[in-house]
């Protein structure tokens, strides 16, 4: 197992937590607002607001809610573990047994809201630090059924995103029954189902307590909800991008960069793939990653199906293989050099070649 290093550790929890409005007003806060007042009035009972901490134990993240030992998510290529027995949040759903371990109300709506932390490719949609909102309606008062499910997902969405069209096909999570994905206007938003009894009964919970269970991309919401295609301006620091990020209203583009493009032929262990490599560029770049709109994983090659010439080339080794990337620089505000966006490839191309050969720009 690869653990964290204090120093990755430190700069993971230094990054903005966009739904903690001790950091700031922001959008993302907004959509938060609108979908529990929705809820709490359309059921009549409370909403219980607590965001918990980034770092959680294991057993919360993945055991206590089912996940299978072998689950892939578990992988250290996905989550990050910062010892044996604790990890940065992969989900805010990890926050949810300690709530029901601590559960007073007779019927109450959990909603836990924050920063989780993932491996992930790079592209206008996704990032490693994506926001989410858990959302657990627990009650002893009525059982619950697929009926209030399909009201909690219709008044989530007309809370925000009102008049769109909304698809739920079946979609399994270990913690939840007839679980299903949410789709709205064709884009998915986040996943639900009626609350596991397993999941509740660990938690000591009696068999007349039901549940509801929904999980929320907040991030992907506040860009459908303001008209927004690239997941970066979320985090813009130019001013006019961050002012139009402190309500819902639409946001109105403030320049249109062009974009530039590098090629570049890597040779990477054969296992690798597009989250670990976004993942180790994120790493290398630091802020400068905010000039990268896409890391395109174009085709991939193996050691025994390459020339050997192509091998020489890079250095390529057994147990490698050859990847050719794309490298799509854009930044939001400015036009990038020729130089700069070298610069950034040089960086890269060091960051992931693991061939002994290198072809640097010439800057």
């Amino acid at each position: 197992m690869t653990y964290l290093t204090p120093a990755q550790l430190e700069a993971a929890l230094a990054r903005r937590d966009l739904t903690d409005p001790a950091a700031g007003e922001h959008a993302v806060q907004h959509v938060v607002d609108r979908i529990e007042r929705a809820l709490a009035n359309t059921w009549g009972i409370p909403v219980r607001r607590d965001p918990g901490d980034r770092i959680v134990t294991i057993a919360d993240n993945y055991d206590r809610l089912r996940y299978d030992d072998a689950a892939v998510t578990r992988d250290r290529r996905y989550s990050r573990y910062v010892d044996q027995d604790r990890m940065l949040r992969s989900h805010t759903t990890a926050r949810i047994p300690a709530l029901l371990d601590q559960l007073t109300e007779n019927d109450v709506v959990l909603s836990v809201p924050g920063m989780c932390y993932r491996r992930d490719a790079i592209d206008r949609q996704h990032v490693g630090e994506p926001h989410q909102l858990d959302l657990w309606r627990i009650s002893d008062q009525r059982r619950l059924t697929t009926d209030d499910l399909n009201t909690m997902i219709e008044q989530v969405v007309a809370a925000v995103l009102p008049g769109k069209r909304i698809e739920t096909p079946p979609s399994q999570h270990p913690y939840t029954l007839d679980g299903r994905e949410i789709y709205v206007d064709g884009v998915e938003i986040g996943e639900c189902g009626r609350a596991h009894p397993e999941v509740l009964r660990g938690s000591g919970l009696p068999e007349t307590k039901t549940g509801l269970a929904m999980g929320l991309g907040l991030d992907r919401i506040t860009m459908l909800v303001k008209g927004i295609d690239d997941i970066r301006l979320l985090r813009a620091t130019d001013p006019r991008v961050a002012g139009q990020m402190h309500d819902l209203s639409p946001y109105h583009p403030v320049s249109g960069m062009p974009p530039t493009s590098r090629d570049l032929s890597l040779a990477v262990a054969e296992d690798a793939d597009a989250e670990q490599l976004g993942d180790r560029v994120r790493a290398v770049l630091g802020d400068d990653a905010s000039a990268v709109e896409e890391i395109e994983v174009r085709s991939e090659t193996g050691y025994a199906d390459l020339p050997d010439s192509a091998r020489e080339r890079m250095g390529l080794r057994k147990g490698q293989k050859n990847v050719l990337l794309r490298l799509v620089l854009r930044d939001l505000t400015r036009t990038l050099s020729t130089v700069e966006a070298n610069t950034i490839r040089d960086r890269v191309y060091e960051a992931l070649h693991e061939g002994t050969a290198h072809e640097w720009t010439a800057r």
